[in-house]
């Protein structure tokens, strides 16, 4: 009868250790370390978007820049510069 409860007590001390040594520990790992994936990726994410608008203006910026160089100038018409022929 006393072996019958040291043992079980010996499994329930086992189940103890395993349930609270082993499998809460790797339980909060990951999800520390799911919660980290996640900050990285936010933050890569926010990082592509800064990325892409600054590409956006700068591209925006040149094509204004060209549309300035190439606007039509005033034209002067045909005119021609006099000479006078002796």
């Amino acid at each position: 009868m006393i072996l019958k409860y040291a043992f079980l007590a010996f499994v329930f001390w086992l189940l103890y250790k395993l349930v609270f040594d082993f499998i809460v520990p790797v339980y909060q790992s990951t999800k520390h370390v799911r919660r980290q994936m996640g900050d990285i990726q936010e933050h890569l994410r926010r990082q592509y978007q800064q990325q892409e608008q600054a590409q956006r203006q700068a591209a925006q910026a040149q094509q204004q820049q060209q549309q300035r160089a190439t606007a039509p100038k005033a034209d002067k018409g045909d005119y021609l510069d006099f000479e006078e022929i002796k």
